[in-house]
């Protein structure tokens, strides 16, 4: 009896581990995908393009295929490549997240640009010119995956910097979680964006008043949310990639710009109400980060889109 006792005690005593276990995945899965929100929200505006001149009837099965390559990625590639590096050479992850941030800053820059100075693109014009349909969905699909990965690299790079240090294996699941997670809430979300206007147009033609009303809302609704989310994405990308590069900078030895940021959401959050305080010290501190990113990422622009660039397309042919 003693000894059934004993092994009683012991599967309680484990079942509180693991408990103790999930709750702390739990907890750094949910802080770490709300620090990758920026790259999500913009992943999430940029994605239906890649549908786009495609038959309704093809559109859900290329955003699946989407999915599972991300899912591939994350899990397959990425996850592993960091739980490496992180083990065996973790002060190479501070660099490549601020190499993450600066892309980050260099691609909302450039959204800014193109707002401010429209021009045509000649990428973006052979992208839209659809071709014969099977062939290029097959191109699509795989163009859209490996820009997955440059997103899920960022995403679970900023991801693993903000998992609080712990075991190897929880840290490995709560990544894996947040990349699983993170693809479901993209791709859900970009499957619903790409068939909003069909299920409008399909309220529009049936039903009662009110049905048909809700449906052209959805459908003129369209063109708004995808504007909405371009404008929320390309400010995220601001914010989130000049936080990462002063946080980063305070890291390496560097803690100016931060320090001065810091002290300016202080000043800001101490000339308003008490209840208003922390909200004020986080809008300063995001603003003045993504004003830093806006400047980093226009410097940035003629070193891309002139060298850098360039000498990728030599490289791949392309």
């Amino acid at each position: 009896m003693s000894g059934l006792l004993a092994l009683l005690d012991d599967v309680a005593a484990i079942a509180k581990v693991a408990a103790t276990s999930v709750d702390d995945i739990a907890s750094a899965a949910a802080q770490a995908g709300t620090k990758a929100a920026g790259v999500v929200i913009d992943d999430a505006a940029v994605a239906p393009k890649y549908v786009t001149g495609f038959s309704a009837d093809r559109e859900l099965p290329m955003i699946w295929r989407i999915s599972v390559g991300s899912v591939r990625n994350k899990l397959l590639i990425l996850l592993p490549a960091l739980m490496l590096l992180n083990a065996f050479l973790p002060q190479a992850i501070t660099p490549l997240l601020m190499l993450g941030g600066l892309y980050l800053c260099f691609e909302g820059a450039e959204k800014v640009l193109h707002v401010l100075f429209p021009h045509a693109d000649h990428g973006v014009e052979q992208d839209f010119d659809v071709g014969d349909a099977a062939h290029l969905e097959e191109q699509k699909v795989a163009g859209a995956i490996k820009t997955d990965f440059i997103l899920s690299a960022e995403i679970m790079t900023l991801a693993l910097s903000e998992i609080p240090e712990n075991t190897l294996w929880i840290e490995a699941v709560t990544l894996a979680i947040v990349g699983v997670m993170i693809t479901v809430v993209v791709y859900g979300a970009v499957a619903l964006i790409v068939k909003m206007d069909d299920i409008g147009l399909h309220l529009a033609k049936t039903g009662f008043t009110l049905r048909r009303a809700i449906g052209r809302g959805l459908v003129n609704g369209m063109p708004k949310l995808l504007w909405a989310l371009s404008v929320i994405g390309t400010l995220a990308m601001l914010w989130v990639g000049g936080n990462i590069l002063t946080h980063g900078l305070e890291v390496l030895g560097f803690p100016q710009i931060y320090d001065a940021i810091h002290h300016i959401a202080e000043a800001a959050a101490h000339a308003v109400p008490a209840a208003l305080t922390g909200f004020v010290a986080w809008l300063t501190t995001a603003a003045l980060d993504g004003v830093l990113g806006l400047i980093v990422g226009a410097i940035t622009i003629p070193f891309a889109t002139r060298l850098i660039g360039p000498a990728i397309a030599k490289l791949s042919g392309k």
